[in-house]
């Protein structure tokens, strides 16, 4: 695991400074504590950190094919690379070194860009060809490693491994885009589509692009999809059989390392089942690491030692309260963009407490976007339903009036909160499905918003590539179209982005065996029942791990790593929730309504509405704008 940085001008070929490469490089110095290396040639440069996982001492980069043909800087891990390199060996190929690095460029020089389809892992890498004058860049199916790249103005191309890489560079901009704003308001991050900073873009999950001198920037490409067009047929007990079988070989492929390794565990049905396969797998003890939490109701760490007893792991955890509040500035640090996934926070710190005992982790990570383990996911596939049965022409009169005054009763029960319900029947599918995704629904952030970035932002609403997205999803059906959204949309811009940026900050390589490729294709295939079923997700994954997990682990009420912000609002931070709604840095930007936000938090604070999650954002944004130092 690494961090990539470097410079490509594709008009007139410059000279490139290596110093510029290695600023670049250094910013991300906590993604590859182990070493470092810059190579340039006139029109290009590449940088790399290295974290070494395989091969420790026999893979430095940037790295020169056998040839000298070709050179690459890769962040990730390529997971099947010994069978390629038995492949490539049978027909000529001859390798230097040990490691994964060297097998993308031998798989470059056999099969060009195919050779993004024979390669299963992690990655986002670099790779310039000396004969074609050209720079390849590519990402990998799901995105579980960023690049971000940006246009400057002497005409090259630059592009890092984070933000903060870019930004290194004394020809970057550092303008806010208005639109991320409302992007982030929407969602909480900042999605794959956009960049805080205007001109900045993320090459999409699955995509790459193919660099020319002299030519102009050729846009990125697709290279990888996920179908949900297919229905798997057979019996519960098959379908169980296969399943087991890509979850096996997704967890064997990822204990691959030449370092000590071990697994998050949280105590839910995903992270149990990782650690059970692994301990399934190998003789020693699993070294496995749990956070809990200082409010009882937001705790699991009883759940993880019960997995951890079952199968007799090495176990170790720590509890997160407010007073780890320190660790916010250094969450800021992490993202550069602002995030407001509030489980950022405990994610930081069971992976701080798993480099203390391991270098690579593996994380349940994937398996309710992919087996259908949300409880919006759920909900969706119910209205679905009712969409289906009652005609439009009457959905929204009788459901838009009922969401229009209906009370919003943060503090009623769960069955109560019929609100959003209503107001997402009204709509469409995609649309209903976009607001049970955001943080603040349209008409929540018209009322944050002030005129003027009303103005500003136009006709413009983060739901649109949402419901893009929906819509021409390759599905069968509404519960296909949300869980492609959720692979394309939520997991690269949140989930993904969320450990990517924690693990490395502590020079940890963290690894999603349920993101096996093949394993995602096939719970793609399956049929509605084997997803969902009344109010129970992931039904065969569970079933498959009922001879692994006892009940109490598979069917106990979805809890999520979730963080007590209300309460914390409403006790400790109660103070902070008072400053960050009167913080200059948000109140000049003319972005919010100074009244809205006075309102918020003492509603909070009082009790009479739980506005915890905007808080969070609107003190993820101020830190964020404040650090970057970001003009309007």
């Amino acid at each position: 695991m690494c961090g990539i940085a470097g410079l490509f001008h594709c008009g007139t070929p410059k000279p490139v400074d290596p110093e510029r490469v290695r600023t670049m490089c250094d910013a991300l110095a906590h993604r590859g504590p182990d070493g470092s290396g810059v190579w340039t040639e006139h029109g290009v440069g590449l940088g790399h950190r290295r974290l070494s996982i395989i091969d420790l001492e026999g893979s430095p980069q940037p790295m020169h094919s056998a040839n000298g043909r070709a050179v690459i800087v890769f962040n990730g891990e390529i997971y099947n690379y010994r069978e390629l390199r038995r492949e490539l060996e049978r027909e000529g190929a001859r390798f230097r070194t040990e490691g994964d690095t060297e097998t993308i460029l031998a798989a470059w020089q056999r099969w060009g860009t195919g050779c993004l389809d024979r390669l299963d892992g992690m990655f986002a890498f670099a790779l310039y060809d000396r004969d074609r004058r050209s720079l390849f860049l590519a990402r990998d199916r799901f995105g579980v490693k960023p690049l971000f790249t940006a246009m400057l103005s002497d005409g090259s191309l630059a592009f890092a491994s984070e933000l903060k890489g870019l930004l290194a560079h004394p020809l970057m901009r550092r303008q806010v885009d208005p639109l991320a704003i409302e992007d982030y308001m929407a969602w909480g991050y900042v999605p794959d589509h956009r960049a805080i900073i205007s001109g900045v873009e993320k090459l999409p999950a699955g995509h790459f692009r193919l660099l020319e001198h002299g030519r102009d920037p050729a846009p990125p490409r697709q290279w990888w999809e996920i179908s949900f067009t297919e229905r798997a047929r057979g019996r519960e007990a098959d379908l169980s059989v296969e399943l087991l079988h890509h979850m096996r070989a997704g967890v064997a492929s990822r204990m691959v390392a030449d370092v000590p390794l071990g697994a998050f565990l949280s105590g839910g049905v995903d992270s149990s089942s990782v650690v059970a396969l692994m301990a399934e797998a190998d003789r020693a003890p699993v070294t496995t690491c749990s956070i809990g939490f200082d409010v009882a109701e937001a705790d699991e760490t009883a759940h993880a030692r019960a997995v951890a007893a079952h199968f007799g792991t090495d176990h170790h955890e720590r509890v997160v309260s407010p007073d780890r509040m320190a660790d916010l500035d250094r969450l800021v640090e992490i993202f550069d963009e602002p995030f407001a996934d509030a489980s950022a926070l405990p994610t930081l710190q069971v992976c701080a407490l798993a480099r203390e005992h391991v270098t690579v982790a593996l994380s349940g990570d994937g398996a309710d976007e992919a087996f259908a383990g949300y409880r919006r996911q759920m909900f969706h596939h119910r209205e679905e339903q009712l969409r289906g049965v009652i005609p439009p022409l009457l959905r929204e009169p009788v459901f838009g009036a009922l969401g229009r005054v209906w009370p919003k009763a943060d503090w009623a029960p769960r069955a109560f909160r019929a609100k959003s319900t209503f107001q997402s029947l009204a709509e469409g599918g995609a649309a209903g499905y976009a607001r049970a995704v955001s943080v603040l629904a349209p008409e929540q952030r018209d009322r944050l918003f002030g005129e003027g970035f009303k103005r500003i932002r136009g006709v413009y609403r983060a739901e649109q590539e949402w419901i893009r997205t929906m819509d021409g999803a390759p599905a069968r059906s509404g519960l296909d179209a949300a869980q492609y959204a959720d692979l394309k949309f939520w997991m690269p811009g949140d989930i993904l982005t969320k450990i990517d940026r924690t693990s490395m900050a502590v020079g940890l390589e963290a690894r999603e065996p349920l993101l096996d490729y093949r394993l995602v294709e096939f719970a793609a295939t399956l049929p509605h029942r084997q997803r969902v079923r009344g109010r129970q997700g992931k039904v065969l994954l569970k079933r498959t791990m009922e001879r692994y997990l006892p009940d109490d682990i598979l069917y106990r009420p979805k809890q999520g790593f979730s963080v007590p912000l209300a309460q914390w609002f409403r006790g400790t931070l109660a103070d902070e929730a008072r400053r960050i709604v009167r913080s200059e840095r948000l109140l000049q930007s003319g972005w919010f309504d100074q009244t809205v936000l006075a309102d918020l938090a003492e509603k909070h604070i009082s009790g009479r509405s739980d506005n915890a999650r905007v808080l969070w954002q609107l003190l993820m944004l101020e830190k964020s704008l404040t650090r970057l130092d970001l003009a309007r």
